[in-house]
């Protein structure tokens, strides 16, 4: 059976969200089965696994609803897009798309890296469910991140096709006997935080937290425009707030670990993987009460309302307990430990083979 991924998503760089899902889910399922990766620029390799490849067009080229017929060229059973709006006019073979979130329905600003014709194209795409609807119904089966997110698409009726959860796991995990001994205080009295800094983040409730913990640096560790850094340096001027600009995986990691809880006060998430990554590496998470919050911290994690800032302040106030601190990260360990990329592709290969027999026996 020849397996093709669509690995056009992947960060010439540093990884996102989807970039490292790619990656992550990619790597793992090659152990179990020969996999052909599709990539748009050569560049994109280095945040790739060592796996043969072929190059077609990017997928904002206008060329994109047409992919399928450059995809064909390599007689695929079946493609696995870690995207939802992959081109499949014309495609002889079975298609699996992903869907991370419908965030940008109840939150319509596009991520501001994009060029204004595909930010345009993102407002229009998000007015209305059909165009979601249009896509997942062109292929033959549905993968998400989340049970939240599962349960969202069924609510909307955005297919008729069957979905299945294929989770995000972290990066790197930390051995369990490491993260043990990791998981004893003391640590720095830090907070990490790692995303962007899209409105729906809601990144300011956490400056205004950390203004109310003056004993307590807060450690921004994405990228940031200058305006945006101004902003948040305005809201708390007291806040001791410490820019990374983007960190390196193993600056992150190292922030982290040193870290009293990694915190986030977002308002709506697909999954959240820096909740994973913390969890692995013994740090507390300190996060917003939404469903999916819940669905990936369980019993490890501390929640308050993301309007907040007094309760998040008051949660980490109870981190400062030596054993408070040491059983929410053990419970953070075990949690991270139902996530992972190996767990996630033997999910997906079940299905890409379901999928794949079904073409074999056209």
């Amino acid at each position: 059976m020849r397996v093709v991924f669509d690995c056009r998503y992947t960060r010439i760089g540093q990884h996102d969200g989807i970039s490292r899902y790619t990656a992550g889910l990619v790597g793992a399922l090659a152990a179990r089965h020969a996999v052909i990766m599709l990539i748009s620029d050569r560049r994109q390799l280095a945040n790739l696994p060592d796996l043969p490849w072929e190059l077609v067009s990017g997928p904002t080229s206008i060329r994109e609803p047409l992919v399928a017929l450059q995809v064909n060229r390599l007689d695929p059973d079946v493609v696995f897009s870690p995207m939802q709006t992959m081109g499949s006019f014309g495609r002889r073979y079975r298609l699996v798309l992903t869907v991370h979130d419908l965030i940008y329905y109840s939150n319509p600003t596009p991520p501001p890296s994009f060029a204004w014709p595909v930010r345009l194209l993102w407002r229009l795409y998000h007015l209305s469910w059909w165009p979601q609807r249009f896509l997942l119904n062109k292929a033959d089966a549905i993968v998400t991140v989340s049970e939240t997110t599962r349960d969202l698409i069924a609510t909307h009726s955005l297919t008729r096709h069957p979905v299945t959860v294929v989770r995000n796991a972290a990066s790197a995990p930390v051995a369990a006997n490491e993260a043990e001994a990791e998981a004893q205080p003391p640590r720095t009295r830090s907070l990490v935080y790692m995303g962007s800094f899209m409105p729906y983040k809601n990144v300011e409730a956490l400056v205004r937290a950390a203004e109310l913990l003056p004993d307590y640096d807060l450690h921004l560790m994405s990228r940031i425009s200058d305006r945006e850094r101004l902003l948040l340096e305005s809201i708390a001027p007291a806040a001791r707030l410490v820019f990374h600009n983007g960190a390196s995986d193993e600056q992150y990691r190292h922030v982290l670990s040193q870290a009293t809880a990694l915190v986030s006060a977002s308002r709506a998430e697909g999954f959240g993987i820096p909740l994973v990554e913390a969890m692995s590496q013994s740090t507390p998470i300190v996060v917003s009460d939404i469903p999916v919050f819940r669905e990936i911290g369980g019993d490890a994690g501390l929640y308050f309302d993301s309007e907040d800032p007094a309760q998040l302040a008051e949660r980490v106030r109870r981190l400062e307990d030596p054993e408070v601190f040491a059983e929410h990260a053990r419970r953070s360990v075990a949690q991270a430990a139902l996530f992972s990329w190996e767990r996630s592709s033997e999910t997906l290969w079940a299905l890409l083979a379901a999928e794949g027999s079904r073409h074999s026996r056209r």
